[in-house]
């Protein structure tokens, strides 16, 4: 039976600045544990675990994150979307661009009323100070390889699929020197494999084949940064930078991790979250200033 409801865990006090993050296709908290322990102090870090459904299409990803934010009262942050994460982030940055618009016709027709109660205003009460993309994208630069991962996610024997997540966990053990809390969150991650999970990645693939979020990039304005780690061989990570430098007008920056591979924030750690710490600082400090800051590499 698939888990029916997003969760959501808060991290740190409102005071410090909020960093929101969307996991990838495993859709868990899990292996983000590395990296937030890493910002412990230094960022109220947000995290979600989707549920294992095979109907929610992104948008309704972005609603149920959006609900879950406001139920917490978390109205403004930076989204940190890792891989398919990315694909909920972009709804969820257009859901506030809808609402603004509705908000400036409203205006326009004197009607204060109607601006404060509006039905935009009540589904996009969020507002993201900035996106970061970890290993993440607009469109998929390899909509065959997705197509690919769909079919072999679908088909191949559970115990195949079992053994490729055994198996990471044990490597990520190997290589890094893990905290408990680390190893028991990679225990949970591997606890929490089996069909409902292999039926929710499916769906997953398949909203990301059939997603194409690039007229959302096109008019983005807020700060976006790319961070992917250099051994990725699920996100081609030089045709996304590319195209966000290319057609994002909210884009800034960008960061390879030559250490890292597709889970930066896990493998990448410490370089990873110097990184995020810097593009947040940089961007706050631009707000009250004149100029363009001189935003870190």
């Amino acid at each position: 039976m698939e888990s029916e409801s997003l969760q959501i865990r808060v991290h740190g006090a409102a005071s410090l600045p909020t960093l929101i993050y969307l996991p990838g296709l495993h859709g868990d908290w899990q292996l983000v544990t590395r990296f937030r322990l890493a910002l412990a102090g230094r960022v109220r870090f947000v995290e979600f675990t989707y549920p294992n459904t095979v109907t929610w299409s992104l948008e309704d990803f972005a609603a149920a994150v959006e609900t879950k934010l406001c139920e917490h009262g978390i109205e403004r942050g930076w989204l940190l979307a890792e891989s398919f994460g990315s694909q909920v982030a972009w709804p969820l940055i257009a859901r506030r661009c809808r609402c603004e618009e509705a908000e400036s016709q409203s205006a326009v027709h004197n009607s204060v009323s109607e601006k404060c109660t509006s039905p935009a205003r009540r589904l996009a009460a969020f507002h993201a100070d900035g996106l970061i993309l970890a290993g993440g994208f607009v469109r998929h630069p390899w909509l065959g390889g997705v197509c690919m991962t769909e079919w072999l996610c679908r088909r191949a024997p559970l115990p195949w699929l079992t053994a490729v997540v055994t198996g990471y966990a044990v490597i990520a053990r190997w290589r890094f020197k893990q905290s408990p809390e680390v190893l028991s969150a990679l225990r949970d991650f591997k606890a929490r494999w089996g069909e409902p999970l292999r039926h929710a990645a499916v769906h997953r693939l398949r909203l990301i084949a059939a997603n194409d979020p690039r007229d959302i990039a096109r008019s983005a304005t807020l700060p976006v940064f790319q961070l992917t780690g250099a051994m990725d061989p699920v996100v081609p990570w030089l045709p996304v930078q590319r195209r966000l430098r290319r057609e994002c007008p909210g884009w800034l920056a960008d960061r390879v991790v030559w250490t890292a591979d597709h889970n930066v924030l896990g493998t990448g750690t410490r370089e990873a979250a110097a990184q995020v710490l810097a593009w947040m600082g940089a961007s706050r400090k631009s707000e009250v200033g004149s100029q363009k800051p001189d935003i870190p590499r």
